[in-house]
């Protein structure tokens, strides 16, 4: 018995030392931390952008950690892409447009004119129509991932003055997109070009007579309702078209597992972003008390479509991916045309 004793004893010993390492190998590694940058304002960015990083940080389990940063905090909103190719920043929402994407899909970020009727056809044209594996090639070439796409609001008009004709749109000094603002400029209106967080001060100043950059539903939230008058009906664009980038190593030194959790939480994000703009340009057209609805008839308005007709031949010819992306936007728009209300609204 005394022998057996010793033997158990000195066996007992030898084990305790791995029974007291043991809890080292479970400690929690520091966390992955990213800085990510949306093109939105504080009070926008918490309904188009904020809720998915949200999302993405109670779910990663402490393992990835996203700081959120608003329009301009880190970089302005036109030097996005080089910020993120270089790794400045690790992540960013954006339109193509606005971050002055160096590839051929810049054009058709923000608002390509009237490639769209409503906030659907951006998830349908990039998951059922080939715009996905366009876009994520494209900037593989330039060392970028392209993660996701979704649409957004309308782009309508609001502004100090009275619109009830094109006519009215002549010398109208409106804050807007590039590409929106290069086709909008033929009727004469003077795109401006400042930061996202002037634009309020720049309407009450005269320096801009209003916005063609959002529904109604960005009026109201971050405050161009106050200083503007009237909001017109017409837009240029049924949807916003944006997207979810990563710097291209950091994306890779992902595990697929945070990969996963990130792609989980920029869907949730769409999803939130497609009640939350539905309901509000409804609500607020058929509700709010801030800006008085006016429109062009339809008949007239129609010389601004058939001038976008012209636009997408023009913008065709600049390029293979242009035709190609054009040519998506014609059968697509031939599809929805054919299918009738509600899908053309008409």
């Amino acid at each position: 018995m005394t022998t057996s004793r010793r033997r158990f004893l000195k066996g007992a010993a030898l084990a305790a030392p791995a029974s007291l390492a043991a809890p080292a190998i479970v400690h929690a590694q520091s966390p992955i931390r990213w800085r990510f940058q949306t093109y939105a304002g504080g009070a926008l960015g918490e309904h188009v952008t904020k809720p998915a990083i949200d999302y993405i940080n109670a779910n990663a389990n402490g393992e990835l950690e996203i700081e959120l940063f608003y329009a301009d905090q880190i970089v302005p909103t036109g030097e996005l892409f080089q910020a993120l190719q270089r790794g400045t920043i690790d992540g960013v929402h954006s339109d193509d447009d606005s971050m002055a994407s160096p590839t051929p899909l810049r054009v058709f970020g923000g608002y390509f004119p009237f490639a769209t009727k409503h906030i659907l056809d951006v998830p349908v044209l990039f998951n059922q129509y080939g715009l996905a594996d366009i876009w994520r090639e494209e900037y593989a070439k330039v060392g970028v991932q392209w993660l996701s796409a979704a649409g957004q609001d309308p782009c309508n008009f609001n502004t100090k003055k009275e619109i009830t004709s094109v006519a009215d749109l002549d010398g109208l000094k409106l804050y807007t997109f590039p590409t929106a603002g290069r086709f909008l400029a033929q009727f004469g209106v003077v795109p401006v070009n400042i930061p996202y967080e002037d634009a309020e001060v720049a309407v009450q100043t005269g320096e801009l007579d209003g916005m063609a950059w959002s529904g109604i539903t960005e009026d109201y939230t971050v405050g161009w309702a106050d200083v503007t008058d009237y909001f017109l009906t017409n837009n240029i664009s049924g949807a916003w078209i944006g997207s979810w980038f990563a710097n291209q190593e950091r994306w890779a030194e992902l595990p697929e597992h945070l990969k996963s959790v990130v792609m989980a939480g920029v869907e949730a994000g769409h999803t939130y972003r497609n009640q939350w703009y539905w309901g509000g340009e409804a609500a607020l057209r058929a509700n709010g008390e801030k800006l008085a609805l006016r429109s062009v008839p339809a008949a007239e308005w129609a010389e601004v479509e058939n001038a976008a007709k012209v636009f997408w031949d023009e913008i065709a010819q600049e390029g293979e991916v242009h035709q190609k992306i054009v040519n998506i936007f014609r059968e697509y728009n031939g599809v929805i045309n054919q299918a009738g209300v509600p899908y053309n609204f008409e």
